[in-house]
């Protein structure tokens, strides 16, 4: 895996480059080891975005929504470089498995707390996968947050990348522990986009 997303990286890199070169703020805060990557989603670019920023050294497992598999050539890509595919809408336990075992063997999963893209303007609803995979393998959570760069080809892109910190376990019933965790980790991102 680490040498096809390696690979990956190494092609793209250039493409990236010229489309929206990209600055990045915070990479003193990718941590060594097991981390829930969590940053806002607003284009199809952000996954590729993402890698970018946080260098070929840290080989990220993005959760990817289930129907990109069947993608030509894209399906068999992100099957390379680990990507999980999460189907949408149901409780998908084979996914969970699968980012709980990357986690729990001191590897990065990066997911969309959000879900899916959401434009400009829009409120954001908290999902509670991040938060999930997060206090059941008591990892730490890194936020980041993205400029849009859909909207200005070309642009320089501002990736922000945060603090990681570790979510609070309190005496609630499990869903709403994972629910309030999951609004505390899309809080740390909006406050990210403040400073940009």
């Amino acid at each position: 895996m680490k040498f096809y997303y390696r690979l990956v990286y190494i092609l793209l890199w250039p493409f990236l480059k010229i489309r929206n070169p990209i600055h990045v703020r915070g990479r003193e805060n990718i941590p060594q080891g097991a981390a829930v990557i969590c940053a806002n989603h607003r284009s199809m670019l952000d996954p590729l975005i993402i890698a970018n920023a946080f260098g070929w050294k840290h080989c990220l497992h993005f959760m990817a929504k289930a129907e990109l598999v069947r993608v030509p050539f894209l399906g068999s890509i992100l099957k390379k470089v680990g990507a999980i595919f999460v189907r949408r809408g149901e409780r998908d336990m084979s996914a969970i498995k699968s980012a709980l075992d990357c986690l729990k063997s001191g590897r990065k999963v990066a997911i969309f707390p959000e879900g899916t893209r959401v434009k400009d303007g829009q409120s954001a609803h908290a999902r509670t996968g991040a938060a999930m995979l997060a206090l059941r393998t008591d990892v730490p959570v890194v936020p980041v947050y993205l400029d849009n760069p859909a909207r200005r080809p070309f642009g320089k892109l501002n990736v922000v990348i945060g603090e990681p910190f570790r979510l609070a376990r309190r005496r609630s019933s499990r869903s709403e522990l994972y629910k309030f965790s999951a609004e505390e980790i899309l809080k740390k991102i909006s406050v990210l986009g403040k400073a940009v």
